[in-house]
């Protein structure tokens, strides 16, 4: 991974196809929410695999905690929707064989010329693109286990809610003031919110 790729760090905004052949911006998908990354080997990693059948239960948990969740691999868009369908996920998958994310972020897994792959990672993101948590998984027990992203998650959303504690006394005070620009959602309205989502 570039050295520049830590917390702190703005990920770039890479616009790849989705599942469906759509060129997607991360920075579009993400919205003003957390968002996890996981770039993966592809559809013939039983690693890759088994992860995402953990990430299922965790995504359910994101969609109903506004946060994001995206895999890209280096698959082509076949090997995309196969690996996608095969673990039952609902969540954007997005596809680089031309390997551009391999490349700009120097994670070409050299042990393995046969298929090309990234060295597996996943990132959590804070709104904005920002690094929060850089997990190397290029051994399984590198990448997150879904206790750790659940964690990971929390953090960022005390950082980015200003409504995560509504006990404080101002916040309250607002509230009872008719100002609700800082709760949930921000001065969106819940069709805006839900027209942002994937």
């Amino acid at each position: 991974m570039r050295p520049e790729i830590v917390p702190g760090a703005t990920f770039p905004d890479y616009e790849l196809p989705d599942h469906r052949g759509k060129r997607r911006r991360l920075s579009d998908l993400q919205g003003s929410d957390p968002m996890i990354i996981v770039l993966g080997r592809g559809s013939f990693c039983p690693k890759d695999r088994r992860q995402h059948e953990g990430l299922l239960r965790l995504h359910r948990e994101m969609e109903v905690g506004y946060c994001r969740l995206v895999t890209i691999t280096t698959d082509n868009l076949l090997e995309t929707n196969e690996l996608r369908s095969a673990v039952g996920a609902h969540w954007p998958f997005l596809s680089d064989p031309g390997r551009k994310i391999q490349k700009d972020l120097e994670i070409a897994e050299y042990t393995d010329p046969m298929h090309n792959p990234m060295i597996p990672h996943t990132i959590v993101l804070e709104p904005g693109l920002v690094v929060y948590k850089v997990y190397d998984g290029y051994w399984f027990f590198g990448r997150p286990t879904i206790e750790e992203l659940r964690r990971d998650l929390r953090a960022v959303l005390q950082k980015c809610r200003p409504d995560w504690d509504i006990t404080k006394p101002e916040l309250k005070a607002e509230w009872e003031r008719g100002d609700k620009s800082r709760f949930f959602p921000y001065g969106k309205t819940f069709a805006q919110l839900f027209a942002e989502q994937d």
